[in-house]
């Protein structure tokens, strides 16, 4: 796959978006990851949401320019996904399904180039829905779009456009999203007496409701292994988090939230688990 190009549309504010949303789950998520011998990538997740609880298990194995994938969970549903990569040059495809809702696989397929990316993917059942999405530019500035057609009702169930703007230090994205129906803006600025950490912010409003939303964050570099994070939007919705890597490859999250306009609401905490060899 091409480095060099535009990014899919789906990067498009991507920097300030993980910023502002990764990581602040307030669930208690346990996984642990080993690897054997043969190459096979082992992983279970036990997860709890409130009262419920979930988990599943899941395998992946490489080999050359394959990936294959395979996730069970405690719902007995089995998600599968083959990938493959450069066959031919600067393209990605991806098939997946889904049993034993038999109707859910997707087959999609994706082209770098150095000015352009698209990307295509279609249902694999009798009325598919169909998404497209391209791409144009350099990786400083970028232009995009993306529709998702549904057959069943010969509808276009979604058109997204956007445009990314990008510098060493920061970048910057316009979203059109919803049919038109609201616009995102964000921006995102490393700051080096945060220590490589950044300062983010995000103004959405939806016209048909005349809402709007501004978020603000940040993230500081406490050291090489530890970063913690904070998020404040104009609802006085407050989270924050820390992440802190144990070994190589093995992290610790601790997040909360909290209603700062309804202090009477119990807060909530998440804590995540992540062990790898």
């Amino acid at each position: 796959m091409a480095k060099n190009g535009p990014g899919l549309f789906s990067d498009i504010g991507k920097k300030a978006r993980d910023l502002l949303t990764k990581d602040y789950d307030c669930d208690q998520t346990f996984t642990i990851t080993t690897i054997t011998d043969t190459g096979v990538a082992l992983s279970s997740t036990v997860a709890k949401k409130g009262g419920l609880s979930s988990g599943h298990v899941a395998a992946q194995y490489k080999h050359k320019n394959a990936v294959l994938d395979v996730k069970v969970d405690t719902e007995s549903n089995v998600l599968t996904t083959f990938t493959l990569t450069d066959i031919p040059p600067s393209t990605k495809t991806i098939a997946s399904f889904k049993l034993p809702d038999y109707k859910s696989g997707k087959l999609e397929a994706q082209y770098c180039h150095e000015h352009a990316t698209f990307t295509t993917a279609v249902g694999l059942n009798q009325s598919p829905a169909f998404d497209i999405s391209a791409t144009i530019g350099t990786p400083s500035i970028s232009f995009g779009a993306e529709a998702s057609y549904a057959s069943a009702s010969r509808n276009f169930a979604k058109y997204n456009a956007g445009v990314s703007l990008t510098k060493p230090d920061s970048s910057a994205s316009v979203i059109l999203a919803d049919k038109g129906d609201s616009l995102r803006v964000s921006y995102l600025h490393h700051l080096s007496r945060l220590n490589g950490g950044a300062v983010a912010g995000e103004i959405s409003r939806r016209f048909s409701t005349n809402e709007n939303t501004l978020t603000v964050g940040c993230s500081y570099v406490v050291d090489p292994h530890t970063v913690v994070k904070a998020k404040l939007n104009n609802h006085g919705n407050l989270g924050a988090l820390l992440r802190h890597e144990l070994v190589p490859k093995s992290f610790l999250t601790v997040s909360g939230a909290v209603d700062t306009k309804n202090l009477e609401k119990h807060p909530k905490f998440g804590l995540a688990l992540s062990l790898k060899p």
